[in-house]
């Protein structure tokens, strides 16, 4: 009995110190978001190139992040992570210092590949404590994200109202937040592959079953895509409304959605990952639905939380049934996230062009049926579901032999 507890408090620590990684990695972005202008400034690029310059994260990511399997497997869960997470806490200081388009290009290229990486591996990681502890945490882990971003981004508009330098104001915050993330590292699952297991390959195309979650996951980020870059420019070109109230719009989206993943894990644990995204996959369509016929900004606004209630759980969920769909879960993380990555990167733009084609409401009207997607196609998600475990199957090697050293 003692080696239970044992181990479950073992588990418990691994759960907290995953969220601090993920509040950690959410605090990077945040940071550099908010000092993007001084950034543009300091390299004397124009808009259009910054646009271009801005693709390479996701074109870092995309690259390097199958690589995280091979990474784990060859050091191990816990020192992969620890490395890792600290080359991306680290990376935060690159952009800032490119003084021209080439050298801002490859700063955000590195910057995006140690951002994938890490997030493969502390997704992975999530998943494992989520399976052993059966119960749902991934939405938590991933509203700490949101909570990190958002602790991010306060720093860093600080920063700015200040007038400091960029590079100084993320040399400290790439300092604090390595160290943090360092000490976090330290208990979270150290797990090692078998003797007889087989290295995964560097590179490798996604299994057909990440393809398809991936596909619920792209829908989902599209919408978030949009509603972060677009709703404010919505509620102003389309509803007339000042500019405080339209940034108002995007913040309480933002905050919704944070909000949302932190208290998904208990409506999951209730409803099963199926239900829960078929559930409001319908709440985010009919939020998206009324953007596209809202005849005031009040009504708009309401549609823009409720789009962000539906989605919010999505992406976590997505993961966790990819973490689950098969003998590789590090590959398969690594597929989902990578299309995620990509409906990131052209759901503002795609946005945009049909807007200038169209209008703005024709733009949302298809965030409406990509939203139907979710709770038409939510069935793909089913390994998401935990299987129940016996209890003795949650003992780790340094509970069952209490004279080995984790």
């Amino acid at each position: 009995m003692s080696e239970v507890i044992y181990a479950t408090g073992e588990l418990k620590r691994a759960r907290y110190a995953v969220a601090t990684v993920f509040c950690v990695h959410g605090a990077v972005t945040g940071s550099f978001a908010t000092r993007v202008p001084w950034i543009q400034d300091h390299a004397g690029v124009s808009a259009g190139q910054l646009g271009l310059a801005l693709a390479f994260p996701a074109i870092g990511a995309s690259v390097a992040m199958p690589l995280a399997g091979s990474i784990s497997h060859r050091f191990g869960a816990r020192t992969a992570l620890r490395g890792l997470l600290a080359l991306w806490t680290l990376a935060l200081t690159l952009p800032s210092l490119a003084p021209n388009l080439l050298t801002l290009c490859a700063a955000l290229f590195v910057y995006g590949a140690t951002a994938g990486m890490s997030d493969v591996a502390m997704n992975a990681l999530g998943v494992e404590v989520e399976t052993r502890l059966d119960k749902s945490i991934m939405s938590g882990l991933h509203g700490m994200w949101s909570a990190g971003a958002l602790i991010g981004s306060a720093g860093g508009t600080l920063a700015a109202h200040l007038g400091a330098d960029a590079r100084l104001h993320h040399v400290l915050a790439a300092a604090v937040l390595t160290v943090t993330g360092f000490a976090a590292c330290q208990w979270v699952l150290d797990l090692r592959p078998t003797e007889d297991e087989e290295p995964p390959p560097r590179f490798a195309l996604p299994p057909k079953s990440a393809l398809l979650i991936g596909a619920v996951g792209f829908c989902a980020v599209f919408a978030e895509g949009a509603s972060l870059d677009w709703s404010a420019v919505y509620l102003r070109d389309v509803l007339d409304t000042s500019a405080g109230l339209a940034a108002a719009c995007t913040t309480g989206f933002t905050l919704t959605m944070a909000v949302a993943r932190i208290a998904g894990d208990r409506v999951v644990d209730r409803f099963g990952a199926v239900r829960t995204v078929r559930i409001s996959g319908v709440g985010a369509a009919v939020g998206a639905l009324m953007v596209v016929v809202a005849p005031n900004p009040a009504v708009a606004m309401a549609g823009f939380g409720l789009l962000g209630l539906g989605i919010a759980v999505v992406v976590p969920l997505a993961f966790a049934a990819a973490g689950r769909s098969g003998p590789n879960p590090s590959l398969a993380i690594a597929g989902v996230a990578t299309i995620t990555y990509t409906s990131g990167l052209v759901a503002p733009s795609a946005i945009g062009t049909i807007a200038e084609a169209t209008s703005l409401v024709v733009s949302f009207g298809l965030v409406t049926v990509l939203a139907c997607g979710l709770a038409v196609f939510a069935g793909v998600l089913r390994a998401g579901d935990r299987k129940r475990t016996a209890v003795p199957e949650q003992v780790s090697p340094a509970a069952a032999d209490p004279a080995r050293k984790p």
